[in-house]
């Protein structure tokens, strides 16, 4: 019989760990975002998409319901980090793991796979609350699948860089508040870009969430204001760019060790 390897156990208790926090406190991590997002399709997708119509040939309703996914899934696997990693700062239990044998890509992998599950976990319960407004299918599930994880992977390791260098609590709230948030209503989650002025187009083209959004959209409508290829590359570049960032933090010890 195989024996599992020690740094696969260890990831493996981290990102368990993790999962018992969400769903011990689960009236503060999965019921918030899931009344958000119902208010969100009872006001703009009925009410106010009744009076839209459609959008770039599709009802309104279908239109939002991608970046309104992609949204809950961003914010709460940034958060899922942002708080957790924090919070073992500030309880210094994180030293035990930084004085482990685990290595530092095993730390952060148990971390951030606790993040995307809590994003996947919140984007299944906001998907099918979407199926009791309209009907949802799912034309390219690869494609829809893997937006879903990076996107997560992406803001997960972004939450997890906040946790580094925050030193109070309120240090978590900044980023969400003053850059998440508005990078995301402008990200392409309530329209599409076409109806936007060229210089509003051209400055909405720097903002990475708006190609998440549009590679979800194509997974779950076929259709995008962007190319796959653009959407994936940049992706991955944010994946091995804060990937590289959270490593060199863990192994400096960069708001951890002073």
């Amino acid at each position: 019989m195989s024996r599992v390897h020690p740094n696969l156990t260890a990831i493996r208790t981290i990102a368990r760990r993790e999962v018992s926090r969400i769903l011990r406190i689960w009236g503060q991590t999965i019921v918030p975002p899931a009344i958000t997002m119902t208010l969100y399709f009872l006001i703009f997708g009925s009410l106010i998409g009744s009076r839209i119509g459609t959008m770039d040939g599709i009802s309104y309703m279908d239109f939002i319901v991608p970046g309104l996914v992609m949204m809950a899934i961003i914010q709460n696997a940034y958060g899922n980090l942002s708080s957790s990693f924090f919070g073992a700062k500030f309880g210094r239990h994180v030293e035990e793991l930084l004085v482990s044998p685990m290595p530092n890509w095993v730390i952060l992998g148990g971390y951030v796979a606790g993040g995307v599950l809590r994003g996947l976990m919140v984007g299944a319960i906001v998907l099918g609350i979407a199926m009791l407004f309209t009907t949802v299918r799912i034309p390219h599930p690869l494609v829809t699948l893997s937006t879903v994880v990076l996107g997560a992977v992406i803001f997960s390791l972004a939450g997890f860089v906040n946790a580094v260098y925050a030193k109070k609590f309120d240090d978590i709230a900044i980023v969400p508040t003053f850059i998440l948030t508005p990078l995301t209503y402008l990200g392409g989650v309530f329209y599409s870009v076409k109806l936007l002025p060229a210089w509003a187009e051209t400055a909405t083209h720097l903002n990475p969430i708006f190609y998440m959004v549009n590679a979800f959209r194509y997974g779950l409508l076929g259709q995008s204001d962007v190319s796959m290829g653009v959407a994936f590359g940049l992706m991955l570049v944010f994946v091995l760019g804060l990937g590289a960032l959270a490593l060199w933090l863990l192994k400096r010890g960069v708001g951890l060790r002073s």
